[in-house]
C-alpha cells in the first residue's frame, strides 16, 4: 500500500521510498526512513497535497508524492 491512500487521522510505517534521488533525500531530511512512523493530520480539498506528521516534524507533500511512499500497517 503508498502513503496516498491513508485517510486522515490514519497512521502506518514507511516501508520504503522509491523515488529520485533528490526527492528521496529530501524526504530523508525529514525523517521519512524505513521504519519510521506516519500520521495524516489533513488532505486538501482538492486532493492534490496532504500533510503528514512524522515524529514531531508536520510536512506537506503532493499527493503524487505520497504514492511513491511504499507503507504497512501499524502494529
Amino acid at each position: 500500500m503508498t502513503l496516498d491512500k491513508l485517510n486522515i487521522g490514519e497512521s502506518a510505517i514507511v516501508k520504503s521510498v522509491n523515488c529520485e534521488h533528490a526527492l528521496k533525500n529530501r524526504f530523508y531530511s525529514f525523517g521519512m526512513i524505513k521504519g519510521s512512523k506516519v500520521h495524516v493530520e489533513e488532505v486538501t480539498l482538492t486532493k492534490s497535497t496532504m500533510e503528514i506528521k512524522i515524529n514531531t516534524t508536520k510536512i506537506a507533500i503532493r499527493l503524487s508524492e505520497a504514492a511513491k511512499i511504499e507503507i504497512e500497517n501499524e502494529q
